[in-house]
């Protein structure tokens, strides 16, 4: 723990351990009791990639920061929720990770995809150049919508994680916008956009000779990400009940948002509280050592996360899911259906088969990068 650099915000909830109450707890699609699972509900949260600032890694752009302090929490928020989906890719919502044990080398990738320099896929120094295409300057505060459009540019270098990532805008989800997304890469059109990748990894490991049309069924794993404003200045009641279910949802990766100007990772809830990792903690930057094997213990939280309750949360978030196959979007989409039928449930955005006529996404015309 870094007891110098942490903030009285952490402090007030660091030590604090679950409530002793029959109210279950969700994390990410998991139901758990306080009373017989306390050690499975530490284990879950300690495993998520926990991303915080840091100090002292190489300047970004080679003369920009050499720490994120102050401005980098959305930032990593961004990484925490996409970080979840890639160990949802590529180890899966069951994996541990248990101090001082040996790690795969799958999750080894994933946290070097993270790590803070410049060659990494989701690191800071990626994150902030790419956000000045998006009007921001590095050093620059993001909201949920700027960092998700950021993360959905950096996945399309990502040829190992072969994600579709989809940014909902106008909080509505088109079915048949996502369907063609994630089935794109995969007709001869797609192969024409990518001359550059090993036809291989395009078709997700088919062999050459495998039909046209096996090709065309296969899916590419969707990380859905839907910005929201739930409220004017402060979330709107009528959106919690809806807001509590996304963190029912196997599918779910959580929320990214908080507290005006200051960003957590939301990961579930208890009651009327929700579960959160808090980046507002400042680490030296780590390096691989000379093994090329990574010191990981601070990129986890190993004591009971933050919570806070729900009516706190600044009303501008981005909700985060996560469809390793075609069926897990379909039942994604049955379950959003009926959470229109829940009483008192307001819905946070609409799901439509097509695109309603009266507006034109850039997504639709320009699916290849």
């Amino acid at each position: 723990l870094f007891p110098a650099t942490l903030t009285y915000d952490t402090l007030r909830f660091e030590y604090e351990d679950f409530p002793e109450t029959k109210e279950p707890v969700w994390i990410l699609g998991r139901k758990y009791s306080v009373f017989t699972e306390k050690e499975e509900i530490l284990l879950d949260v300690t495993s998520r990639l926990w991303f915080t600032y840091r100090k002292n890694f190489s300047a970004i752009g080679g003369t920009g920061p050499t720490s994120d302090t102050g401005w980098g929490c959305m930032l990593r928020c961004g990484q925490m929720i996409f970080a979840q989906a890639l160990v949802c890719r590529h180890l899966g919502r069951d994996w541990r990770w248990i101090k001082g044990k040996r790690q795969m080398d799958n999750y080894f990738s994933v946290l070097n995809a993270f790590i803070d320099k410049k060659d990494s896929y989701y690191s800071i120094h990626q994150i902030a150049q790419m956000g000045v295409g998006e009007g921001k300057s590095i050093g620059q505060w993001y909201g949920p919508n700027t960092v998700a459009q950021v993360l959905k540019k950096l996945a399309t270098f990502d040829t190992w994680s072969s994600l579709a990532v989809h940014i909902a805008m106008d909080n509505t989800v088109v079915m048949e916008e996502i369907r063609r997304l994630c089935q794109s890469n995969f007709s001869c059109a797609g192969a024409a956009a990518f001359p550059a990748v090993e036809s291989d990894l395009l078709y997700n490991g088919y062999p050459e000779e495998a039909g046209v049309r096996d090709r065309l069924s296969v899916w590419k794993p969707l990380v859905l990400l839907i910005p929201l404003r739930l409220g004017l200045t402060e979330i709107n009641e009528a959106y919690i009940e809806t807001l509590k279910h996304c963190f029912m949802m196997p599918q779910s990766l959580g929320v990214i948002g908080g507290k005006p100007n200051s960003a957590h990772y939301f990961i579930g809830y208890v009651g009327e509280e929700l579960i959160y990792l808090d980046p507002h903690t400042t680490q030296p930057a780590v390096e691989p050592n000379e093994n090329g094997c990574l010191p990981d213990e601070s990129f986890h939280c190993q004591h009971p996360p933050c919570r806070m309750s729900i009516a706190e949360l600044d009303p501008s978030i981005a909700v985060g899911f996560f469809c390793n196959t075609e069926e897990d979007f379909n039942d994604w989409c049955q379950q959003i259906k009926k959470l229109s039928l829940v009483r008192g449930a307001l819905p946070m955005f609409e799901l439509v088969e097509r695109q309603p006529s009266h507006f034109s996404n850039p997504d639709v015309l320009n699916l290849t990068p």
